[in-house]
């Protein structure tokens, strides 16, 4: 417990709370705005601080109450972790469900925003999930990953079959003919050994034609 203590940067709780209240109170203020451009009635520019206010005091409330509750659990915990997302999340929905006015949608809205919140936080906190290890350098990462996937050709050519997908391809510029397919290596020595065989035509390599 000492290790952790000593590890945890406490957080500003005020300046977190300003700061979302800030940003969600212009969130609101923009849905206030569309809501009222999107009205049928001409009910003006003040129309968004008069019909829209609600919107906008609400946001800013609920920004800056999930933002100081979330610091103040974390200072009083020293703890980062998704708990702190929950309890933050219970009093931001208990504020959203004061709209309500029933204690069913208040506590209820408290425990919705607390279940999504932790669980955002838990799986990562961001939507493009977890951040990549930046020890690691992203050369090699890709590496393993390719070479973790990657099957042996010899175990695909004895599911899928040798030649599969063939196309001759020649290349004017470089005058080189290319035959595109799943092989093995040898293959063009086994094909003209089958074809003199079979037939008793000995095939040459063309020059410039790729080997297997």
């Amino acid at each position: 417990m000492a290790d952790q203590d000593s590890a945890y940067q406490p957080v500003d709780a005020v300046g977190e709370a300003v700061k979302q209240a800030g940003i969600l109170g212009v969130a609101g203020f923009a849905l206030s705005a569309t809501q009222n451009a999107l009205a049928r009635e001409n009910v003006g520019m003040l129309g968004t601080f008069t019909r829209g206010g609600g919107n906008v005091l609400a946001f800013a409330v609920v920004g800056a109450g999930f933002a100081f509750t979330k610091g103040a659990a974390a200072n009083l915990r020293r703890k980062n972790d998704s708990y702190n997302d929950a309890i933050a999340g219970f009093v931001a929905g208990s504020l959203a469900g004061l709209r309500f006015r029933t204690l069913p949608g208040v506590i209820g809205c408290g425990i919705g925003f607390s279940i999504i919140f932790s669980a955002f936080d838990y799986t990562g906190g961001k939507f493009t999930g977890y951040d990549e290890d930046p020890n690691v350098d992203q050369f090699d990462r890709k590496m393993a990953l390719r070479a973790n996937k990657r099957r042996p050709i010899q175990e695909t050519i004895d599911e899928l079959g040798e030649g599969r997908g063939r196309s001759n391809v020649f290349h004017k510029s470089t005058g080189t003919d290319y035959i595109l397919g799943i092989y093995a290596p040898g293959y063009a020595e086994r094909r003209r050994e089958r074809i003199k065989q079979a037939y008793g035509i000995d095939v040459t390599e063309r020059k410039g034609a790729s080997s297997f």
